[in-house]
């Protein structure tokens, strides 16, 4: 009758490491393992087998007759177990998998298409949905399942969500080069409050913030133009149409190409932060890898 297994994978993982590393601390550490963890598990092991595995010596150890032995086999087994997961994560991969991310407008015009093209390069056979709406909206569809994650503003706190930092968003004003406004320093919501505006359509997430601040400021803001994109607005203002409030990385971009002044929006709310959202429970490997890929977890 066989007997069963002395010892597990854990175990020769740790007995070859130590075989090729010559010395057990040396071996631990590149597991890692605490030193003396690693030595309890080569002593219950030797115990186990009835053999002495290792020769210690002054410099290190090096395999006995009887560890040589078991090094080959090690060797195989740790090599066959590695190509077995490796083959179990190539079907995992393999499976094609559609993601639905909401987001807000800022993160969908700006941070994420860059974000999310490096991670379809890594994973083919995923396909992720962007939904743009208000955080808030963003939210409310994490939470009921709708969406597997969001980004959304930092002024948002969802306390059914756990939250990740993204990426900083500066809002700046952009006005054609020829703007009296075009050589200040920066420029105020009540100034751009004064001047006409292009704006975003009413129920965007960009332009429901922007409405809300200048409520909050006791200020109108006039819209002359409604444009549905950040280059809509970009080319709206360079004819003249009005200044507009865009995230300074797409207003760069607008500016090296287009006859615009970019002028820093002097509001201590300007400067926000956007944060990945997602539901508080075990995630689906490809959300989770997303989820880090996006917060730069474990990079």
């Amino acid at each position: 009758m066989t007997k069963p297994p002395r010892f597990d994978l854990p175990d020769l993982r740790l007995f070859v490491a130590v075989a090729d590393a010559g010395s057990l601390s040396r071996g631990a550490a590149s597991l890692p393992l605490a030193l003396s963890a690693a030595s309890a598990r080569l002593r219950a092991l030797e115990d186990r087998l009835g053999l002495a595995l290792f020769e210690r010596h002054p410099s290190g150890v090096c395999p006995t007759e009887a560890g040589l032995v078991l090094l080959d086999h090690a060797r195989r087994v740790c090599r066959a177990a590695d190509e077995a997961q490796s083959a179990m994560d190539r079907l995992v991969a393999s499976q094609r998998e559609t993601l639905t991310l909401y987001t807000n407008t800022t993160g969908n015009s700006t941070f994420l298409p860059p974000a999310i093209g490096q991670f379809l390069a890594r994973y083919p056979m995923v396909d992720v949905r962007l939904e743009e709406c208000a955080s808030r909206d963003v939210i409310r569809a994490v939470t009921e399942g709708r969406a597997d994650l969001g980004v959304i503003d930092d002024d948002y706190r969802p306390e059914a969500l756990l939250t990740y930092p993204f990426r900083r968003d500066r809002l700046v004003v952009i006005a054609p080069r020829d703007h009296p406004l075009a050589e200040r320093q920066a420029v105020s919501l009540a100034e751009v409050a004064a001047e006409p505006l292009v704006g975003l359509p009413q129920r965007s997430g960009m332009q429901l913030f922007l409405d809300k601040m200048a409520t909050l400021a006791g200020l109108t803001l006039r819209p002359r133009a409604q444009a549905t994109s950040f280059s809509a607005v970009a080319q709206l203002v360079e004819q003249g149409a009005g200044l507009g409030i865009l995230p300074e990385v797409a207003a760069r971009q607008y500016q090296a190409a287009m006859a615009l002044a970019v002028l820093p929006l002097d509001e201590r709310w300007a400067v926000r932060e956007l944060q990945v959202c997602v539901r508080r429970e075990n995630l689906p490997f490809h959300v989770d890898q997303l989820v880090r890929h996006l917060a730069g977890i474990g990079r």
